[in-house]
């Protein structure tokens, strides 16, 4: 089996992408990772960290050696400084997307794996943009896609995967329709089985209100749409338990019966899954025809250029889409 070809993404320039990205060079991980990103932004910032790091331009048939990082060179709009903003640079990030997807269905790569962005900074660059999950669903035609956080803990995987994303709090309760949740938990239930290799997933539902409504006194969410959808699938053959209260819902008696967990909104699942997993974790994209993971943190640009941020993350994400890859090639 020849190692999957991820590409990755060094996301907003003015960020710690760049310098994460650099930590890739003579990799002996799973996979074999491809930077894509401006070739002088990554000169400059290896000088910048006093990195001794030869960057090559990516063939295929050539094995990167130890010291060297293979890159596809993608041009900024405008130099870029470590920490500083530039909308000018907006479109830069979107084309490393759009070029690390156009491999990823061309067969090129088998996999990608993606640094942080900076949301506002593209949007002030005119383009709508709330995240790379909506973007990639857009650009892949992909009705619905879910986003799921998964790490290691002291007790096992944690996996975290979300029935809505970026929505104001106050939009939530509306957004939980059954069908919502019959299809994001069909697209759960079939990537756990795909993309993990869990032949029979067992997934954690949790509750919407405190103590999952408290019999209807605290909310009736629980009682008129969430059981009723996962009565429905039980009967498909899905293994569903809940809906269980949030707040207890991530202590080990619960989390051991089950392989994942689906949260009803952002903030509800990931406060628990970075306090675990933080500096480790990874993002990954379920629903997409391709095989997408990308880091559990932002930009950090008060760390930009200063050689303390942590790979970790992106380590972590370009090892899991390579096991994913490994997995499709099987």
């Amino acid at each position: 089996m020849t190692a999957p070809v991820i590409a990755v993404t060094s996301g907003e320039p003015a960020g710690i992408g760049p310098e994460l990205c650099l930590e890739l060079a003579g990799w002996s991980g799973e996979g074999r990772p491809v930077v894509l990103g401006d070739r002088e932004l990554l000169r400059q910032r290896a000088a910048m960290l006093g990195l001794d790091i030869v960057l090559r331009d990516y063939s295929p048939a050539v094995p990167a050696a130890p010291g060297t990082l293979d890159i596809i060179h993608v041009p900024l709009a405008k130099p870029a400084e470590a920490g500083i903003l530039d909308a000018a640079n907006g479109p830069y990030v979107l084309a490393l997307l759009d070029r690390a997807l156009a491999g990823c269905q061309s067969g090129e790569f088998a996999a990608m794996a993606t640094a942080p962005v900076h949301k506002g900074v593209i949007n002030d660059a005119g383009v709508a943009f709330t995240g790379h999950t909506e973007y990639l669903a857009d650009k892949t035609g992909t009705p619905l896609v879910v986003m799921m956080l998964a790490g290691d803990t002291e007790r096992g995987p944690l996996r975290v995967a979300l029935a809505t994303t970026h929505l104001p709090l106050k939009d939530v309760p509306a957004a939980i329709t059954g069908e919502l949740l019959e299809r994001t938990l069909r697209i759960v239930d079939a990537d756990l089985r795909g993309k993990y290799g869990i032949a029979e997933p067992r997934i954690l539902v949790a509750g919407l209100n405190p103590h999952a409504g408290e019999g209807g006194y605290l909310g009736r969410e629980e009682i008129e749409v969430i059981e009723p959808a996962l009565a429905r699938l039980r009967g498909e053959g899905l293994q569903l338990s809940g809906p269980h209260p949030a707040d207890t819902m991530f202590t080990p008696p619960v989390l051991a019966g089950g392989d994942a967990v689906l949260a009803m909104y952002h903030d509800q699942g990931l406060t628990a899954l970075k306090y675990a997993t933080f500096g480790n974790g990874i993002n990954v994209t379920l629903g997409l025809p391709i095989i997408r993971t990308s880091v559990d943190h932002g930009t950090a640009l008060a760390l930009a250029g200063t050689g303390q941020a942590d790979a970790g993350s992106l380590f972590a994400a370009v090892s899991e889409a390579a096991r994913m890859a490994m997995r499709k090639q099987a």
